[in-house]
């Protein structure tokens, strides 16, 4: 059973937690991390999600554990489920919502990576690629794509040179 801290808008942390799959109350949220890493060739890493976990690709993402902020959530997303210490590396937030029940924090890093050496997670990722735009749109459209991350790629995309040149200069 998987448990969550709870906050505020503010991002407080309450004394109540909840469990994986238990929306919380009005006014609680739970933290969202999503990452893009995009390679020094302008490709963006995906990984394909489990059978278990529905198959599908996706951007690497997740809610981090008790007692981690969103930056280190997402720490430890990235090396449990990909193998990868970033933790040393630039990572940035270029964008942060709020909806009903969730704070979401957007990263995104560039980052030399060879795909075939990272460590994946069984349980939670069967494989992972490198893909442009276009390739990603495709298997959006042929529903090969996880629905939740879809926006966000689109969201990314949009804005992905005010992105780029912001950080590169960093």
């Amino acid at each position: 059973m998987e448990v969550r801290d709870l906050y505020d808008i503010n991002r407080n942390m309450l004394e109540r937690k909840t469990i994986k799959g238990v929306k919380p109350k009005k006014d609680e949220y739970w933290l969202v991390v999503f990452i893009m890493i995009e390679n020094i060739d302008g490709r963006f890493l995906i990984q394909k999600r489990s059978l278990i976990k529905g198959g599908k690709w996706s951007i690497t993402a997740g809610h981090p554990k008790t007692g981690e902020d969103s930056y280190q959530g997402l720490l430890t997303e990235v090396k449990e489920e990909l193998g990868l210490d970033i933790n040393d590396k630039k990572v940035y937030v270029y964008h942060t919502e709020i909806d009903d029940y969730k704070i979401v924090d957007c990263y995104y890093m560039k980052l030399d990576i060879n795909s075939e050496e990272l460590k994946l997670q069984k349980e939670e990722v069967s494989d992972v690629k490198l893909a442009t735009f276009d390739e990603i749109e495709e298997l959006i459209k042929k529903e090969k794509f996880l629905k939740k991350h879809i926006r966000k790629f689109y969201e990314f995309k949009e804005n992905y040179l005010g992105i780029k040149n912001k950080y590169s200069k960093l």
